[in-house]
């Protein structure tokens, strides 16, 4: 039987009905490298244990009855969640559904909470620097009616001290100020995954963004990382509309 996982909630204000939350590494029944609450299915773990893992949060939720998982190839696709069995090939996914929760695996990647501020739609996207390039916050905010009307949480992801990257990926960010790329060695930059989400959210007209700044390479305890582990788990960022 699954321990109790280690589940954060955001410091984020959010309509009446409407909850988000994180999960840790914490928790759990799998095994290293994947030890212990990890959700994703696709990452060479037990496949028993994951789902263990999936049951055990699920009866943590409080007003969900399913949650909507994705399969993740760092696109700019975008989904509407419905539940059920089948796992959507997209990195967003959106409802106005009660119940249904909208989640997205990261294991450094960034995750992205959106929620209308009036209560009635939510989303959560996977954002990898080749999936925010590519515009997969701004098609998941497309889906909302008006983007001054959305409420944005970017969680934990890699911090800019740990994401060195090369020239190419600067390139593809030619809009970005100068403060998200900081010089590293030789031809080397230190990206900030964070400050370029928020950089493109708000020039799309969003005026509330929320963050946990936690860097997931630095912080072992707390959560998955591909970077510094290789193998790795991956940890869940959850919102969904109460049923």
């Amino acid at each position: 039987m699954a321990s109790t996982a280690g589940i954060i909630t955001p410091e984020w204000e959010l309509p009446a009905g409407v909850q988000a939350r994180l999960t840790t590494r914490a928790g759990g029944i799998s095994q290293a490298p994947y030890d212990g609450f990890n959700l994703a299915t696709h990452v060479g773990d037990n496949r028993t244990s994951v789902l263990a893992n999936r049951r055990s949060l699920l009866r943590q939720l409080v007003g969900v009855r399913s949650v909507q998982w994705l399969t993740q190839v760092h696109s700019n696709w975008v989904v509407q969640a419905y539940g059920g069995a089948v796992v959507p090939v997209a990195d967003a996914a959106t409802t106005e559904q009660r119940g249904l929760a909208c989640a997205v695996l990261t294991a450094d990647c960034l995750p992205v909470l959106f929620c209308r501020d009036d209560g009635r739609q939510v989303a959560a996207a996977h954002a990898g620097w080749r999936g925010l390039a590519d515009g997969i916050l701004l098609h998941t905010l497309k889906q909302f009616p008006d983007p001054k009307r959305v409420l944005v949480y970017l969680a934990p992801c890699i911090g800019p001290s740990a994401f060195e990257v090369g020239p190419e990926v600067k390139a593809a960010f030619g809009w970005a100020s100068s403060d998200c790329f900081i010089p590293g060695a030789g031809d080397r930059w230190l990206g900030n995954l964070q400050r370029l989400a928020a950089e493109q959210l708000l020039a799309a007209g969003v005026r509330s963004i929320s963050a946990n700044t936690d860097c997931t390479v630095m912080n072992s305890e707390r959560y998955f990382s591909y970077r510094r582990d290789g193998d790795s788990g991956r940890q869940a960022s959850l919102i969904w509309i109460e049923s």
